[in-house]
Order: C-alpha cells, then structure tokens, then sequence
C-alpha cells in the first residue's frame, strides 16, 4: 500500500523529464572540412519559408547566433556557411492505461478499485538547423531536435525552451563534437 504512495510521484517525474528531453539527430557530409568554416550568415530564403511566427523564428535566430560565436565562428556578410532553418509542428497525444484494484474475481474494480484511462495532450515541435556550403551551395552538415514546446504565455519560460533546444542540436557541431 506505501508503494501506491510514490506512483504520482513518479508520474510527475516521469512528465517533468519528457517536458525538458530533446531529442537530437544529425547528419553531414563525411567529405566537407569543418575546419575551414568561420564564418556564418543567415540564409534569408530558407529562414523565410519556416512556418512558425516572427518572435519565435527571432529567438531560434538569436539562439543559434549565441552557440555558433559560442563555437568560435563570427557572422559576417561573406560567410563560409550559411545557416537555414526548418519547422515541422505535431500534436502528441499520450494514453495511459491505469488499471489497478484490489479484491476477489476477475474484474479489478469489482471491489472499488480504480480503472480509467489518462489522456494527455501535448505538442511537440522539431527544428531543422541546416548549415549549408556558401561556395557550393550544399548542405554539409543537418541538425534536428525534437521536443515539447512551451504553449503558455511566458515569454521567459518560451526564449529558455528555445535556447535549450538550439543548444542541444549544436552540441553536435562540428561532427564529433560530442565525443571529445
């Protein structure tokens, strides 16, 4: 019975993680030399063509702007990669079946205990970093992070989930990164 004490502890816990993971993926081209790269610039095109509103595409773009100098690359007008980004928006929806009780026969509830279902709905947004090749025009190396997003008003809240999102998919960059 104590157990069944910590069970909306846990649920708790368990919400609390998934609200702040990312999930990161990338990709690149094995034959680019990041090395080369110092400069960056925002590709205008690309940036135009994310769906997502103006504040919110001037966070990412003041997000990743902080993690590239960050890096050691400066912005600058000839740039050696340019930056685009992409936006894909999902509803998620979670069901969890709860069914636990307590008594004779086989129908758990029979006794009072307690059966139902949770829903919960949430949305879950992925942004695309694209650093694309200025002198070729290739796309050399691709960030993705997916995550659940801040859908309250708090503007602070919003810029920090944004934040923390760029910063996880360019951890990534350069390839290998991650591994020294």
């Amino acid at each position: 019975m104590k157990a069944l004490k910590f069970i909306p502890l846990l649920l708790l816990f368990a919400f609390v993680a998934s609200c702040t993971s990312v999930r990161v993926a990338t990709d690149y081209d094995r034959k680019a030399d990041f090395n080369s790269y110092n400069t960056f610039a925002f590709y205008k095109p690309g940036i135009d063509k994310a769906e997502i509103n103006d504040l919110d595409k001037k966070r990412i773009l003041r997000a990743i702007d902080a993690e590239l100098a960050a890096k050691g690359l400066s912005k600058n007008k000839s740039a050696d990669l340019l930056v685009s980004i992409f936006t894909k928006e999902n509803e998620r929806v979670d069901v969890y079946n709860n069914n636990f009780g307590y008594g004779w026969g086989w129908n758990p509830w029979y006794y009072g205990g307690y059966s139902g279902n949770t829903v919960s709905r949430s949305t879950e947004g992925s942004l695309y970093i694209d650093l694309i090749d200025a002198k070729t025009n290739e796309l050399v190396w691709q960030g993705i992070g997916s995550a659940r997003l801040i859908t309250s008003g708090n503007i602070d809240d919003k810029e920090e989930r944004i934040r923390e999102i760029v910063n996880e998919i360019l951890a990534e960059y350069p390839p290998g990164a991650m591994q020294q």
